[in-house]
């Protein structure tokens, strides 16, 4: 099998990845800030780095992977405040909205899953390297900053200019206490009415960037193999944790990966546009496996241009692997085995190009289902193999327990068992030649939307698409 080469933000090149320590790998990949519910934006990064573990995971590589949490945040404060919300219940709200969301899409669940609130002592400890060795500096109003001049290095992901930066943004503190405008803050002194924990330099709560820097120390040491999150963190925030934990000392992340955006009419999703899609209404129109076959669909370092009928039509197309899986389970009297194919690994080691290992897919339902109309068993048993081998990596595998419904009110099976009787009512009119009412249980099954049709394998059925 080919080596697995993957793209870096630094270098802007696809290159052969070699993970730090031989068998295993270490991703951080920078999770959801809990100020809202979550939209398909937000979950659209999860699929993809979810995959991603899955393919290592194939690959036989042992996958440490920390998903961190920020909770606690300038947009959590006001939003919390507006709803005069205490603080903490607006930020767990919403992490487990995201938990939920995640579970929906089948995302494996991190390997550790850190609060920022959980790791305060560890930030300061940073705070403290960091004022030890003079790169930051706290000015005496509880604000701590990193000084962006002495830095032997930034701006190594955007590739942007420090001269053409404009002013860290006023949230930061007090510009006027800075050595220089563009320095950053590490620590934010405590306001009224706002949380806050004491450090040497004064009470306050820490800045975002210092929090993801503290925990991937935390959790997997002063360097990784590779750091994940979208586009739009580039920057300020993956640039600033490179800067204070490469200040610190810290070798840190090894390789860069960004995912693209979803998109509505060319726009990046975001409240701000009001143009955002939570995931919890999708999901009243779609499965959860659907949605992430949707959203896994397009390359990760692609942007997704979102639209009803473009969801529908991916919903479409899964079902049809679906039914033949189906088909292929009852022509053969059990589950297809998964087998990952030659062709859909070289795509995967092809920085992770899942529009390619689809193609494999679709040849292979082409494929089944000639096999199916010729009865070959062997031509079934392997397509639907190679066919359930890539949808396990792409977590949407139909047969996996994960989206059985654990609850045992599972609508879909009722409805299968339902329909059949019918059928089987169906079968016994015709073979007394009571065509009359054949044809009535035909008709009166297609009035509700149910389409039947007769195969050398008996007679199956299926749901009308929309037109």
């Amino acid at each position: 099998m080919s080596a697995l080469n993957l793209y870096d933000t630094a270098t802007r090149e696809v290159g052969v990845f070699t993970p730090l320590k031989s068998g295993e790998v270490s991703i951080y990949v920078c999770g959801a800030t809990v100020q809202a519910s979550p939209h398909i934006g937000h979950i659209r990064s999860a699929v993809n780095f979810d995959i991603l573990r899955r393919w290592l995971m194939h690959s036989g590589f042992e996958v440490s992977f920390i998903r961190n949490v920020t909770d606690i945040d300038d947009k959590i404060l006001q939003k919390a405040a507006q709803e005069k919300t205490p603080w903490w219940a607006h930020a767990m709200k919403y992490e487990r909205e995201f938990t939920a969301a995640f579970s929906a899409l089948n995302v494996l669940p991190p390997t550790y899953e850190p609060r920022a609130t959980g790791h305060i002592t560890q930030m300061i400890e940073l705070m403290q390297i960091l004022i030890d060795n003079g790169s930051a500096y706290a000015p005496g109003n509880g604000d701590v900053y990193l000084e962006v001049r002495k830095l032997q290095r930034y701006l190594v992901l955007s590739g942007q200019r420090i001269d053409d930066l404009m002013p860290a943004a006023d949230t930061d503190g007090a510009i006027s206490m800075k050595r220089d405008p563009r320095d950053f803050a590490l620590w934010k002194a405590a306001k009224p009415g706002e949380p806050s924990w004491p450090t040497p330099w004064g009470a306050g709560r820490p800045g975002w960037h210092l929090e993801c820097s503290a925990m991937a120390h935390t959790y997997l040491g002063e360097s990784f193999d590779i750091h994940g999150g979208g586009l739009d963190l580039i920057f300020p925030h993956h640039e600033n944790e490179i800067a204070q934990s490469e200040a610190a000392g810290y070798g840190f992340a090894k390789r860069w990966l960004h995912n693209a955006w979803v998109t509505q009419s060319g726009e990046k999703m975001s409240k701000s546009l009001g143009n955002s899609l939570l995931v919890e209404t999708i999901l009243e129109r779609v499965r959860g496996i659907e949605l992430r076959w949707y959203l896994g669909s397009a390359h990760y370092r692609s942007m997704l241009e979102y639209s009803e009928s473009a969801l529908d039509e991916s919903a479409v197309a899964f079902r049809r692997i679906e039914a033949f899986l189906k088909r292929a389970t009852e022509m053969m009297g059990e589950l297809p085995t998964p087998i990952v194919s030659d062709a859909f690994s070289a795509a995967m080691n092809d920085d992770l190009a899942v529009p390619t290992g689809l193609a494999t897919i679709s040849e292979n339902l082409r494929t089944g289902n000639q096999g199916i109309t010729d009865a070959d068993h062997v031509v079934v048993s392997k397509s639907a193999s190679e066919i359930r081998g890539a949808l396990g990596i792409l977590g949407c595998d139909p047969c996996d327990s994960h989206f059985e419904d654990k609850s045992g009110n599972d609508m879909t099976h009722a409805m299968d068992g339902v329909v059949k009787l019918a059928l089987q009512e169906r079968a016994s009119a015709r073979e007394r030649k009571d065509f009359k009412a054949s044809d009535a249980i035909r008709d009166g099954l297609l009035a509700l939307g149910i389409t039947i049709e007769d195969t050398a394998q008996g007679p199956r059925w299926s749901i009308m698409e929309k037109s």
